[in-house]
């Protein structure tokens, strides 16, 4: 059973992500705006990260993925991100790396939720969903999505995020046909990812795809990469909270 998650934002629990209902968080109320939650991913730059952080986006994601440009190491010191906002979900993205490692990483960083974008099992969700966390499971997508590879993972997951696919395992900066997902007929939430810019938030104001939650921006926010442009990134929050 996994803990408590008193900062699961309401929304969520109205979308019914798995294990919401234990919040301490009230229901919203019937006439309140369902709206995109946000997720911005690849922070390793102190003084963006205050910038970004001051915005309070949903979800902050750190890579710990070595191979990523992003690649937070030694660069980022673990006191800077336990520091922020308790309301913003800090993330730690992982590929193909063991429960054990994942879990210290954890620890050392404060982060309440795993984003995984390799092979990682079911199995392997389910380890770390046990140890506490919030799991999000990465697929990446080309031409098509076959839905039923994502059914054993139904069980130990709390988001899936879509991205494009490409020759990295995230952070290509392309987006695919979102209509792809137009067929999604699974329990779990996700989010959507891939190549998304402020040119795309008019759209993604108004989208509505079954079980469609969240968005990732990453890549098209940035001066280099992991430095986040706090004032275009504040442009996109403002756009997809007022018109959803």
């Amino acid at each position: 059973m996994k803990a408590p998650r008193p900062n699961l934002p309401a929304f969520a629990l109205a979308a019914g992500v798995p294990g919401a209902a234990e919040s301490v968080l009230p229901q919203p109320p019937p006439d309140a705006p369902a709206r995109l939650l946000v997720k911005v991913c690849g922070m390793r730059d102190a003084a963006a990260l205050a910038e970004v952080g001051a915005l309070a986006p949903d979800f902050l994601g750190f890579i710990f993925a070595p191979r990523s440009p992003r690649f937070v190491g030694d660069v980022l010191a673990p006191e800077l991100v336990r520091a922020l906002p308790s309301g913003i979900w800090k993330v730690g993205v992982f590929v193909n790396e063991t429960t054990e490692n994942i879990l210290a990483t954890a620890r050392r960083f404060g982060l309440a939720a795993v984003q995984l974008h390799g092979q990682e099992t079911p199995a392997q969700c389910e380890e770390l969903g046990e140890a506490g966390l919030l799991v999000m499971k990465a697929f990446s997508v080309g031409q098509e999505v076959d839905f039923t590879a994502l059914l054993p993972y139904v069980p130990y997951c709390d988001f899936f995020l879509f991205d494009t696919k490409g020759a990295a395992p995230g952070g290509n900066g392309a987006i695919f046909d979102w209509n792809l997902l137009s067929g999604y007929n699974l329990p779990v939430p996700y989010f959507l990812a891939g190549g998304l810019g402020l040119e795309h938030a008019a759209e993604l104001a108004v989208l509505r795809l079954p079980g469609l939650v969240g968005v990732d921006l990453n890549s098209g926010f940035e001066t280099a990469p992991g430095v986040k442009d706090a004032g275009r990134l504040g442009q996109m929050l403002l756009a997809l909270r007022t018109n959803n």
